[in-house]
């Protein structure tokens, strides 16, 4: 049997992970080791509910109450990985697919509930809104359902569905409408491009600069937003900096591996 989070070995019918450790069924751990690794795909679930409320804050049309649990779905999916891997959690619990339920969650989060936000706020023209919204979910589906989505060093391949990153500059910059369909298609466009994007909490190579400019970053978007619509300009304009960082690196990482690749030819 296959599972999402590993093959199945044919000679004895065990999952192996991405670890290539072989878990037998009969392995027993204590009480205190499933309660961590429950609690952990407990946190992973809360991103629903953060999506939920920011769904139904839009609903209301509260933008800001919106972004804020988009950052608390953002918060937990930046901490629940490393939390998992910490407390080993695919070992302790086999048979439920963390990998999986992570994914429904980042899907819905990151994609659905922004594409809503675009889509509720007029921030594209009237008669092709409802299709940016649904251009968002399609080629975040195809994104998310690649194989190779993730790479084995730890980059994302293609422009990684950061839509509420997206949603978050169009409303804060306050483009006109038919600006934000030209920047939202540039995005959905560059799903397709093979471009390999840091995965800022995994990528090894200048993770902990990574780390440190986006704690920097994110620290600057909570208080633009909770000073909008009087927030700075300049520090709107500064965090465009990490922007900067982040796609300068995912090109720089593009264009060793096939600079390496062409030499191998």
């Amino acid at each position: 049997m296959l599972s999402l989070s590993g093959y199945a070995d044919e000679e004895t019918g065990f999952n192996r992970l991405d670890t290539f450790e072989e878990i037998s069924e009969d392995t027993d751990y204590d009480i205190s080791a499933k309660v961590r690794a429950w609690g952990v795909h407990g946190l992973t679930a809360f991103g629903v509910v953060a999506g939920l409320l920011s769904l139904a804050a839009i609903t209301q049309y509260e933008w800001k109450v919106a972004f804020l649990y988009m950052m608390i779905a953002t918060a937990i999916d930046s901490i629940d990985g490393t939390l998992a891997r910490k407390f080993n959690v695919k070992i302790v619990l086999p048979g439920f697919d963390g990998t999986l339920l992570d994914n429904l969650v980042d899907y819905f989060t990151f994609v659905i509930v922004p594409a809503v936000f675009i889509y509720m706020a007029d921030m594209l023209p009237t008669q092709l809104a409802l299709g940016g919204a649904a251009i968002i979910a399609l080629v975040s589906a195809y994104q998310f359902c690649q194989v190779d989505a993730k790479t084995g060093d730890h980059f994302f391949k293609g422009f990684p569905s950061y839509w509420n990153v997206v949603a978050l500059y169009l409303f804060l910059f306050q483009f006109g409408q038919w600006t934000n369909l030209i920047i939202l298609t540039g995005f959905a466009i560059s799903v397709f491009i093979p471009i390999r994007y840091v995965y800022p909490t995994r990528t090894t190579a200048f993770r902990k600069t990574t780390l440190a400019f986006s704690f920097v970053w994110a620290i600057i978007m909570i208080v633009v937003l909770w000073q909008f619509p009087a927030h700075s300009p300049l520090l709107l304009w500064a965090s465009m900096g990490y922007v900067a960082y982040y796609f300068l690196l995912s090109f720089y990482f593009t264009a060793q591996v096939y600079r390496a690749s062409s030499a191998n030819a």
